[in-house]
């Protein structure tokens, strides 16, 4: 059976049992090599912990800052590195649609754009309405048209057989 890696935690104020070690105080700034006792007075005196930073340098490395503050800091910069995943997502529509039902569809693509989602605007056609493509052209510039405060137009429309489709990006 394997076991995981043990996370390697980060020892702070009673838990640094090596002495002597090199502390840096808050500002950045060298304060010298100093037995941990000593050190952790000095952390305590500022209101602030005594944290080991580089446990396997001679002597031990250890900071003076507020611990709490500096997890934060890192799980901040953890979640913003973490990069969005652009899906694309689709809204159909068809010649006959209603201009409510078009806002309907409107405002949710405006949701998957303001979400940095692209948006593929698809008018399908049945039967005779393939007879009346200007309809389906005119229901994608009404749809692109309400869109573009939010978007920029990604692929201009297009006819492919029964269907017009064009593509919108967030801006």
């Amino acid at each position: 059976m394997a076991t995981e890696p043990k996370k390697l935690q980060q020892r702070i104020n009673e838990q640094i049992r090596v002495t002597p070690v090199r502390v840096i105080g808050p500002e950045g700034d060298q304060l010298g090599i100093m037995s941990t006792d000593e050190a952790l007075k000095t952390a305590r005196k500022s209101e602030l912990d005594l944290v080991e930073v580089a446990p396997t340098d001679r002597p031990p490395v250890c900071r003076i800052m507020d611990y709490g503050k500096f997890k934060y800091q890192q799980k901040k910069r953890q979640h913003k590195s973490h990069a969005h995943q652009v899906k694309i997502k689709e809204i159909r529509v068809r010649p006959k649609t209603g201009d409510n039902d078009i806002d309907v569809k409107v405002n949710r693509a405006r949701e998957f754009l303001e979400h940095k989602d692209k948006v593929v605007v698809t008018v399908i056609f049945r039967g005779r309405e393939l007879a009346h493509i200007d309809e389906g052209r005119r229901v994608i510039d009404q749809v692109v048209k309400k869109l573009e405060d939010v978007s920029k137009l990604e692929a201009a429309p297009m006819h492919h057989g029964k269907r017009m489709v064009c593509t919108l990006a967030p801006k």
